[in-house]
């Protein structure tokens, strides 16, 4: 079976990257942890919440690395010094990314409660007209 790509359709000419885009989302496995909400705020404007209890703003880093939002965190094992009974309240370390579209501007982030927020902001550029003359060859 031959695999289709959107380079092999006549009409979909420079469309490679949204390709690319599908392939690395598919590739992304986000596992599920943490947990996160994306709900639109407004006409044009996204937030994406993470819970995100255990951590402090220091254990977290939000980056944007070829279109993509990459939220990290990693907690400080600080428990040398304690003797546990029961340990059900794991450190553990997690990367989200989350694929941004052109136009998608990150925002702020505020940390609240437990919940990391970052907001979005889709940029709406002008539609451009543009004609091409014709030269005689």
């Amino acid at each position: 079976m031959t695999k289709l790509t959107l380079g092999s359709y006549p009409h979909l000419l420079g469309f490679e990257q949204l390709e690319r885009l599908l392939e690395r989302t598919a590739k992304s496995g986000n596992e599920g942890y943490p947990p996160f909400n994306i709900e639109q705020t407004a006409e044009g404007a996204y937030r994406i919440t993470l819970a995100v209890a255990g951590f402090r703003e220091q254990d977290l880093s939000i980056t944007v690395e070829d279109r993509q939002l990459v939220i990290r965190g990693r907690q400080q094992d600080d428990t040398a010094d304690r003797v546990f009974l029961h340990r059900g309240i794991a450190a553990r370390q997690f990367q989200r990314s989350f694929v941004l579209a052109d136009g998608v501007e990150v925002g702020e982030a505020i940390m609240e409660n437990g919940l990391l927020h970052v907001d979005l902001t889709l940029l709406r550029p002008e539609t451009v007209v543009q004609t091409i003359q014709i030269r005689k060859g």
